[in-house]
Protein backbone atom coordinates (compact mmCIF):
# COMPACT_ATOMS: atom_id res chain seq x y z
CA UNK A 1 0.00 0.00 0.00
CA UNK A 2 1.38 3.14 -1.05
CA UNK A 3 2.34 5.57 1.98
CA UNK A 4 2.76 9.79 2.29
CA UNK A 5 7.05 8.24 2.43
CA UNK A 6 6.35 6.95 -1.58
CA UNK A 7 4.45 10.14 -2.47
CA UNK A 8 7.31 12.15 -0.37
CA UNK A 9 10.33 10.41 -2.74
CA UNK A 10 7.87 11.16 -5.98
CA UNK A 11 7.29 14.49 -5.69
CA UNK A 12 11.05 15.84 -4.25
CA UNK A 13 9.75 17.09 -0.98
CA UNK A 14 10.12 16.59 2.82
CA UNK A 15 7.14 13.91 4.37
CA UNK A 16 5.92 17.33 6.28
CA UNK A 17 5.39 19.13 3.01
CA UNK A 18 3.33 16.45 1.84
CA UNK A 19 1.01 16.01 4.88
CA UNK A 20 0.48 19.89 4.92
CA UNK A 21 -0.16 19.97 0.95
CA UNK A 22 -2.70 16.90 1.46
CA UNK A 23 -4.44 18.05 4.08
CA UNK A 24 -5.23 21.96 2.47
CA UNK A 25 -3.02 24.13 4.87
CA UNK A 26 -2.09 27.06 3.83
CA UNK A 27 1.56 27.21 4.16
CA UNK A 28 2.71 25.31 0.80
CA UNK A 29 3.84 27.19 -2.19
CA UNK A 30 1.58 26.76 -5.21
CA UNK A 31 4.40 24.82 -7.36
CA UNK A 32 4.79 22.45 -4.22
CA UNK A 33 1.16 21.72 -3.21
CA UNK A 34 0.82 20.60 -7.43
CA UNK A 35 3.94 18.09 -7.41
CA UNK A 36 2.74 16.62 -4.17
CA UNK A 37 -1.13 15.74 -5.64
CA UNK A 38 0.37 14.82 -8.83
CA UNK A 39 2.61 12.23 -7.23
CA UNK A 40 -0.43 10.97 -4.89
CA UNK A 41 -2.45 10.66 -8.08
CA UNK A 42 -0.03 8.87 -10.14
CA UNK A 43 0.58 6.49 -6.82
CA UNK A 44 -2.67 5.97 -6.06
CA UNK A 45 -2.38 7.35 -2.87
CA UNK A 46 -5.10 7.27 -0.56
CA UNK A 47 -5.18 9.10 2.61
CA UNK A 48 -6.17 6.71 6.01
CA UNK A 49 -8.81 8.87 7.67
CA UNK A 50 -8.24 6.60 10.72
CA UNK A 51 -4.24 6.79 11.05
CA UNK A 52 -4.75 10.73 10.87
CA UNK A 53 -7.33 10.86 13.45
CA UNK A 54 -5.38 8.71 15.62
CA UNK A 55 -2.50 11.00 15.33
CA UNK A 56 -3.67 14.59 15.98
CA UNK A 57 -7.11 13.22 17.55
CA UNK A 58 -9.12 15.30 14.96
CA UNK A 59 -11.35 13.21 12.78
CA UNK A 60 -11.16 16.58 9.83
CA UNK A 61 -15.08 16.45 10.19
CA UNK A 62 -17.24 19.25 10.83
CA UNK A 63 -20.91 19.16 12.22
CA UNK A 64 -23.62 21.47 10.62
CA UNK A 65 -26.67 22.36 12.59
CA UNK A 66 -30.01 23.95 11.11
CA UNK A 67 -33.81 23.99 11.72
CA UNK A 68 -34.45 22.51 8.21
CA UNK A 69 -32.29 22.50 5.23
CA UNK A 70 -35.60 22.51 2.83
CA UNK A 71 -35.91 26.60 2.31
CA UNK A 72 -33.52 28.10 -0.20
CA UNK A 73 -31.66 30.35 1.92
CA UNK A 74 -30.51 27.49 4.64
CA UNK A 75 -29.74 24.89 1.50
CA UNK A 76 -27.67 27.82 -0.71
CA UNK A 77 -26.02 28.53 3.02
CA UNK A 78 -25.23 24.78 3.27
CA UNK A 79 -24.03 24.76 -0.32
CA UNK A 80 -21.65 27.80 0.17
CA UNK A 81 -20.28 25.14 3.82
CA UNK A 82 -20.15 22.12 2.35
CA UNK A 83 -18.25 23.50 -1.04
CA UNK A 84 -15.65 25.11 1.30
CA UNK A 85 -14.99 22.29 3.39
CA UNK A 86 -14.77 19.69 0.51
CA UNK A 87 -11.80 22.14 -1.05
CA UNK A 88 -10.03 22.07 1.80
CA UNK A 89 -10.18 18.28 2.71
CA UNK A 90 -12.67 18.29 5.38
CA UNK A 91 -16.08 16.06 5.79
CA UNK A 92 -19.59 17.58 6.78
CA UNK A 93 -22.23 15.82 9.25
CA UNK A 94 -25.93 17.45 8.90
CA UNK A 95 -28.18 17.86 11.89
CA UNK A 96 -31.18 19.06 10.98
CA UNK A 97 -33.07 20.02 14.07
CA UNK A 98 -36.78 19.50 12.43
CA UNK A 99 -36.92 16.97 14.91
CA UNK A 100 -38.26 19.71 17.69
CA UNK A 101 -36.57 20.05 20.97
CA UNK A 102 -35.99 16.66 21.71
CA UNK A 103 -34.12 16.51 18.90
CA UNK A 104 -32.07 19.41 19.24
CA UNK A 105 -31.14 18.16 23.08
CA UNK A 106 -29.84 14.44 21.51
CA UNK A 107 -27.09 16.57 18.82
CA UNK A 108 -25.39 18.57 21.68
CA UNK A 109 -26.21 16.03 24.48
CA UNK A 110 -24.91 12.64 22.29
CA UNK A 111 -23.81 13.39 18.66
CA UNK A 112 -21.59 15.71 19.18
CA UNK A 113 -20.53 14.76 22.52
CA UNK A 114 -19.47 10.82 20.56
CA UNK A 115 -16.85 12.92 19.00
CA UNK A 116 -17.88 12.80 15.29
CA UNK A 117 -16.85 16.41 14.98
CA UNK A 118 -14.00 18.48 15.23
CA UNK A 119 -16.21 21.60 15.31
CA UNK A 120 -19.79 22.75 14.74
CA UNK A 121 -21.74 25.47 12.33
CA UNK A 122 -25.05 26.78 13.52
CA UNK A 123 -26.87 28.19 11.18
CA UNK A 124 -30.09 30.47 12.71
CA UNK A 125 -29.38 28.73 15.93
CA UNK A 126 -29.14 30.47 18.86
CA UNK A 127 -26.81 28.43 21.25
CA UNK A 128 -28.20 28.39 24.90
CA UNK A 129 -25.22 28.85 27.80
CA UNK A 130 -25.65 24.90 28.12
CA UNK A 131 -24.78 24.10 25.09
CA UNK A 132 -21.87 26.47 24.38
CA UNK A 133 -20.09 24.96 27.76
CA UNK A 134 -20.72 21.01 26.40
CA UNK A 135 -18.66 22.39 23.65
CA UNK A 136 -16.05 24.61 25.16
CA UNK A 137 -15.59 21.66 27.46
CA UNK A 138 -15.20 19.87 24.55
CA UNK A 139 -12.61 21.48 23.34
CA UNK A 140 -15.27 22.62 19.86
CA UNK A 141 -14.75 25.37 18.56
CA UNK A 142 -18.08 26.81 17.17
CA UNK A 143 -19.30 29.56 14.22
CA UNK A 144 -22.25 30.91 13.96
CA UNK A 145 -24.32 31.87 10.76
CA UNK A 146 -27.54 34.13 11.17
CA UNK A 147 -27.11 36.05 14.19
CA UNK A 148 -24.93 36.66 17.24
CA UNK A 149 -24.03 34.45 20.02
CA UNK A 150 -22.96 35.55 23.07
CA UNK A 151 -19.68 34.13 23.91
CA UNK A 152 -18.92 32.50 20.51
CA UNK A 153 -18.14 33.55 16.67
CA UNK A 154 -20.51 34.37 14.75
CA UNK A 155 -21.93 36.47 11.33
CA UNK A 156 -24.74 37.90 11.24
CA UNK A 157 -26.63 41.03 9.04
CA UNK A 158 -28.04 43.61 10.68
CA UNK A 159 -31.70 42.94 9.74
CA UNK A 160 -33.54 45.66 11.16
CA UNK A 161 -31.04 48.14 9.33
CA UNK A 162 -31.78 46.01 5.76
CA UNK A 163 -35.34 46.40 6.32
CA UNK A 164 -34.57 50.05 6.95
CA UNK A 165 -32.90 50.39 3.42
CA UNK A 166 -35.40 48.50 1.81
CA UNK A 167 -38.20 51.18 2.92
CA UNK A 168 -35.78 53.96 2.67
CA UNK A 169 -35.69 52.70 -1.17
CA UNK A 170 -39.02 52.99 -1.61
CA UNK A 171 -39.15 56.44 -0.24
CA UNK A 172 -36.39 58.08 -1.88
CA UNK A 173 -38.69 57.08 -4.84
CA UNK A 174 -41.36 59.20 -3.51
CA UNK A 175 -43.41 56.19 -2.43
CA UNK A 176 -45.70 57.38 0.41
CA UNK A 177 -48.00 54.66 0.78
CA UNK A 178 -45.63 51.70 1.43
CA UNK A 179 -46.81 48.10 2.40
CA UNK A 180 -44.80 45.56 4.08
CA UNK A 181 -45.03 41.60 4.12
CA UNK A 182 -43.33 40.22 6.94
CA UNK A 183 -42.62 36.97 8.05
CA UNK A 184 -44.78 35.16 10.14
CA UNK A 185 -45.05 34.17 14.24
CA UNK A 186 -44.82 30.83 12.80
CA UNK A 187 -41.75 31.69 11.12
CA UNK A 188 -39.93 33.44 14.01
CA UNK A 189 -36.96 31.51 15.08
CA UNK A 190 -33.75 32.31 17.82
CA UNK A 191 -32.95 35.35 15.92
CA UNK A 192 -36.23 37.39 15.29
CA UNK A 193 -35.58 37.95 11.97
CA UNK A 194 -39.39 39.02 11.28
CA UNK A 195 -39.74 41.07 14.10
CA UNK A 196 -36.03 42.93 13.13
CA UNK A 197 -37.13 43.53 9.51
CA UNK A 198 -40.86 44.74 10.60
CA UNK A 199 -38.94 47.22 13.13
CA UNK A 200 -36.76 48.51 10.52
CA UNK A 201 -39.41 49.27 8.29
CA UNK A 202 -41.24 51.38 10.73
CA UNK A 203 -38.43 53.37 12.05
CA UNK A 204 -37.74 54.34 8.30
CA UNK A 205 -42.01 55.19 8.37
CA UNK A 206 -41.28 57.33 11.52
CA UNK A 207 -38.19 59.03 10.08
CA UNK A 208 -39.43 60.43 7.29
CA UNK A 209 -42.90 61.28 9.10
CA UNK A 210 -45.03 58.83 7.23
CA UNK A 211 -48.17 57.01 8.37
CA UNK A 212 -48.02 53.48 9.42
CA UNK A 213 -51.33 51.59 8.10
CA UNK A 214 -52.50 48.08 9.63
CA UNK A 215 -54.18 47.26 6.30
CA UNK A 216 -51.00 47.60 4.22
CA UNK A 217 -49.19 44.86 6.94
CA UNK A 218 -49.37 41.18 6.43
CA UNK A 219 -47.63 38.29 7.03
CA UNK A 220 -46.62 35.11 5.28
CA UNK A 221 -44.20 32.35 5.30
CA UNK A 222 -41.48 33.23 3.35
CA UNK A 223 -42.94 31.47 0.48
CA UNK A 224 -44.04 32.59 -3.38
CA UNK A 225 -47.66 31.18 -2.43
CA UNK A 226 -47.67 33.18 0.62
CA UNK A 227 -46.56 36.58 -0.98
CA UNK A 228 -48.87 36.20 -3.35
CA UNK A 229 -51.85 35.77 -1.12
CA UNK A 230 -50.76 38.69 1.26
CA UNK A 231 -50.31 41.14 -1.97
CA UNK A 232 -53.36 40.15 -3.29
CA UNK A 233 -55.32 41.17 -0.63
CA UNK A 234 -53.49 44.48 0.35
CA UNK A 235 -53.85 45.58 -3.02
CA UNK A 236 -57.28 44.22 -3.68
CA UNK A 237 -59.04 47.55 -2.88
CA UNK A 238 -57.81 50.39 -5.10
CA UNK A 239 -59.52 52.55 -3.08
CA UNK A 240 -56.58 51.92 -0.03
CA UNK A 241 -53.65 50.12 -1.09
CA UNK A 242 -50.39 51.18 -1.26
CA UNK A 243 -48.06 52.25 -4.09
CA UNK A 244 -45.11 50.17 -2.79
CA UNK A 245 -44.66 47.33 -1.21
CA UNK A 246 -41.26 45.97 0.82
CA UNK A 247 -41.40 42.06 0.88
CA UNK A 248 -38.99 40.33 3.96
CA UNK A 249 -37.82 37.71 1.25
CA UNK A 250 -37.32 37.26 -2.50
CA UNK A 251 -39.59 34.34 -2.50
CA UNK A 252 -42.62 36.82 -1.14
CA UNK A 253 -41.67 39.41 -3.80
CA UNK A 254 -42.04 37.28 -6.69
CA UNK A 255 -45.37 36.14 -5.47
CA UNK A 256 -46.25 40.35 -5.04
CA UNK A 257 -45.37 40.68 -7.95
CA UNK A 258 -47.39 38.18 -9.47
CA UNK A 259 -50.26 39.16 -8.00
CA UNK A 260 -50.10 42.54 -8.75
CA UNK A 261 -50.06 41.67 -12.66
CA UNK A 262 -53.22 39.25 -12.05
CA UNK A 263 -54.70 42.42 -10.80
CA UNK A 264 -54.16 44.11 -13.72
CA UNK A 265 -51.74 46.33 -12.30
CA UNK A 266 -48.26 47.49 -13.60
CA UNK A 267 -44.70 46.25 -12.27
CA UNK A 268 -43.15 49.15 -11.16
CA UNK A 269 -45.44 52.02 -13.16
CA UNK A 270 -48.82 51.11 -10.62
CA UNK A 271 -46.64 49.24 -7.61
CA UNK A 272 -43.08 49.05 -6.90
CA UNK A 273 -41.61 46.03 -4.91
CA UNK A 274 -38.52 45.15 -3.13
CA UNK A 275 -37.55 42.11 -1.39
CA UNK A 276 -34.53 41.13 0.64
CA UNK A 277 -32.01 38.18 0.15
CA UNK A 278 -29.93 38.11 -3.29
CA UNK A 279 -32.25 35.23 -4.42
CA UNK A 280 -30.69 33.81 -8.44
CA UNK A 281 -34.23 34.62 -9.96
CA UNK A 282 -34.55 38.24 -8.83
CA UNK A 283 -32.76 38.61 -12.26
CA UNK A 284 -35.43 36.95 -13.85
CA UNK A 285 -38.32 38.88 -12.66
CA UNK A 286 -36.46 42.00 -12.04
CA UNK A 287 -36.65 42.35 -8.46
CA UNK A 288 -34.74 44.88 -6.56
CA UNK A 289 -33.42 43.16 -3.31
CA UNK A 290 -31.09 43.60 -0.57
CA UNK A 291 -28.64 41.23 -1.07
CA UNK A 292 -27.14 39.36 1.53
CA UNK A 293 -25.29 36.85 -0.42
CA UNK A 294 -25.80 33.31 1.81
CA UNK A 295 -23.34 31.59 -0.35
CA UNK A 296 -20.18 33.79 0.66
CA UNK A 297 -21.86 33.42 4.46
CA UNK A 298 -21.49 30.01 3.94
CA UNK A 299 -18.41 29.60 2.86
CA UNK A 300 -17.17 32.52 5.25
CA UNK A 301 -18.16 30.91 8.63
CA UNK A 302 -16.60 27.51 6.77
CA UNK A 303 -13.33 29.02 6.36
CA UNK A 304 -13.63 30.60 9.59
CA UNK A 305 -13.85 27.39 11.70
CA UNK A 306 -11.56 25.90 9.59
CA UNK A 307 -8.93 28.50 10.54
CA UNK A 308 -9.44 28.54 13.77
CA UNK A 309 -8.89 24.58 14.01
CA UNK A 310 -5.92 24.40 12.23
CA UNK A 311 -4.20 28.05 12.92
CA UNK A 312 -4.90 28.45 16.51
CA UNK A 313 -4.36 26.14 19.70
CA UNK A 314 -4.55 22.31 18.27
CA UNK A 315 -5.08 21.10 21.93
CA UNK A 316 -7.89 24.03 22.82
CA UNK A 317 -9.49 25.66 20.28
CA UNK A 318 -10.65 28.63 22.60
CA UNK A 319 -14.43 29.56 21.96
CA UNK A 320 -15.02 33.34 22.33
CA UNK A 321 -17.36 36.16 21.13
CA UNK A 322 -16.72 37.85 17.99
CA UNK A 323 -19.39 39.10 15.78
CA UNK A 324 -18.59 39.71 12.31
CA UNK A 325 -21.68 42.57 11.04
CA UNK A 326 -22.11 40.88 7.57
CA UNK A 327 -22.80 43.31 4.82
CA UNK A 328 -25.70 44.01 2.63
CA UNK A 329 -25.79 45.33 -0.54
CA UNK A 330 -29.37 47.05 -2.17
CA UNK A 331 -29.65 46.16 -5.65
CA UNK A 332 -31.81 47.93 -8.00
CA UNK A 333 -33.97 46.35 -10.30
CA UNK A 334 -36.89 47.44 -12.95
CA UNK A 335 -39.27 46.28 -9.77
CA UNK A 336 -39.03 49.50 -8.18
CA UNK A 337 -39.47 53.29 -9.86
CA UNK A 338 -40.30 56.57 -8.98
CA UNK A 339 -43.93 56.87 -8.45
CA UNK A 340 -46.30 57.63 -11.17
CA UNK A 341 -47.86 61.09 -10.99
CA UNK A 342 -50.99 59.48 -13.02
Amino acid sequence: MVGIVEVAQRAGVSIATVSRALNGKSHVSPRARERVLKAARELGYVASSSAYTLATGRSKNIGVVMPFASTWFFSTVLEGIANTLVNRGYDLTLYNLSGGLGHRKRVFEDLVLRKRVDGVLTVALKVSEDELKRLTDLNKPIVGIGGPIPGARSISIDDEGAGRLATQHLISLGHTKIGMISGSHANEMDFHQPYLRKTGYHEALLDTNLDFVPQWMAEADYTVAGGYQAAKQMLGDPRNAPTAIFCASDEMGYGAIQAARDLGLRVPQDISVIGLDGHPLGTFYGLSTIDQKPLEQGEYGANWIMDILELGDAKKPENTRELISWPTELTVRSSTARQSKT
